[in-house]
């Protein structure tokens, strides 16, 4: 478990020095934008790094979470919205996140994110219902809304929100789960782009997710990998779930 504990904040700390914050979206032309965006909209759109099973009154899940996102596809756009740093094929986002079960079903969940190297911080949450509490011979099965917003880049306007259906069936102290949902990201930039264009979509894309969550009695292991929009995350949960 050391090993593991120590492997999650490697990650959280293995932002690559040239990251570079956010600071000249003027570079950019529509196209670029709408790249950037893209991949923004799958690397900061919510991940639940849970199973669909509800916590129940007393149940908490706290911990720190890492993901990686693949932004090889906008790692020129990126360049040129970052004053010239060098291009990112991977961002790493460390997050703090707290979920807590309530009656009736329902989960409600929060995190947040300073992403280092850069000027990002993000927060986000969810509400989760779950139409199944699942038992010994059925699966858990439930729907979450979410949403996200960025935080801290003062060109760009960027938010997401997040409608999923999971199902997840626990095996003694292993939980596999998957779910499949939509996003929907708004980014706007705060200046003007190349010619003046005005930096502004609206787009959807579909998710689907699978993981599986570890519980060891006293601390609790869960992974995730994402597809959002066809651009891959991976996660990865180290704290307590009870």
């Amino acid at each position: 478990m050391k090993k593991l504990l120590a492997l999650v904040c490697t990650l959280g700390i293995a932002q690559p020095a040239m990251a570079a914050s956010i600071s000249t979206l003027q570079n950019l032309g529509q196209s670029d934008f709408r790249i950037l965006s893209e991949d923004l909209g799958a690397a900061l759109s919510y991940k639940p790094v849970t199973p669909a099973a509800p916590l129940g009154v007393t149940g908490f899940d706290i911990g720190f979470e890492v993901t990686q996102t693949d932004m090889s596809n906008s790692a020129a756009a990126w360049s040129k919205a970052t004053n010239g740093g060098s291009p990112v094929s991977n961002l790493y986002i460390p997050k703090l996140h707290i979920d807590k079960g309530l009656p009736f079903g329902i989960d409600v969940a929060a995190f947040y994110s300073k992403i280092p190297t850069t000027n990002i911080s993000l927060y986000g949450g969810e509400l989760r219902y779950a139409i199944l509490d699942g038992g010994l011979a059925e699966p858990a099965v439930a729907i979450r809304g979410s949403f996200t917003r960025l935080g801290g880049v003062d060109q760009l306007s960027f938010d997401t929100k997040g409608l999923d259906l999971s199902i997840s069936k626990g095996f003694a102290m292993f939980t596999p789960y998957a779910g499949i949902g939509e996003v929907w990201v708004n980014s706007s930039a705060n200046v003007t782009g190349v010619n003046g264009v005005a930096l502004s979509q609206s787009f959807t894309q579909g998710k689907v997710f699978a993981g599986a969550n570890l519980n060891l009695g006293f601390s609790n292991l869960a992974a995730e990998i994402d597809k959002t929009g066809g651009i891959r995350s991976i996660g990865m949960k180290l704290g307590f779930r009870f």
